[in-house]
């Protein structure tokens, strides 16, 4: 009795963990659109989370892109049911190469992310200005999707 009893427990501790992974932890997925690449999301707390992604640039001074961002998440917006859809925003930065000179920007990101409680998983829909501070000032514009799996 005693061993079914902590190996039940056992497994109500791994399933909760694994249902509320996208929330917390670290992710691993694709970003498709402007970039597409890899994308990485690391969960601070229960609200704030660093991403960053290594991807590919297909706009006017295409090239490999390298971005990071600190992300704050507002849980209260939507009511989905069990799952959750939390609006986030945040600010970070890019670093692109190539054509002739390398790219630096600040960028500022709004975005949805669909956490599901069934699997650990996040799907996500970002839009993001960026401000091109070098090699000339400017404005740019980022947006994509993706999904990453949380482990």
């Amino acid at each position: 009795m005693f061993k079914k009893t902590v190996f039940i427990l056992l497994l109500i501790t791994v399933l909760t963990g694994i249902s509320n992974a996208q929330s917390m932890g670290l992710g691993l997925g694709i970003i498709l659109g402007e970039p597409t690449g890899i994308s990485l999301k690391y969960w601070t707390d229960r609200t704030t989370a660093f991403d960053a992604a290594v991807a590919w640039s297909v706009g006017k001074n295409g090239g490999m892109q390298f971005h990071g961002d600190y992300l704050w998440h507002n849980f209260n917006l939507f009511n989905v049911g069990k799952n959750q859809l939390p609006v986030y925003y945040g600010i970070g930065f890019k670093f692109g190469a190539g054509g002739d000179d390398p790219r630096v920007g600040v960028r500022g990101v709004a975005g949805l992310a669909y956490l599901m409680t069934s699997a650990p998983l996040d799907i996500f829909l970002e839009l993001v200005p960026i401000l091109e501070i070098s090699p000339d000032v400017g404005f740019g514009f980022n947006g994509a999707i993706g999904v990453r799996f949380f482990f």
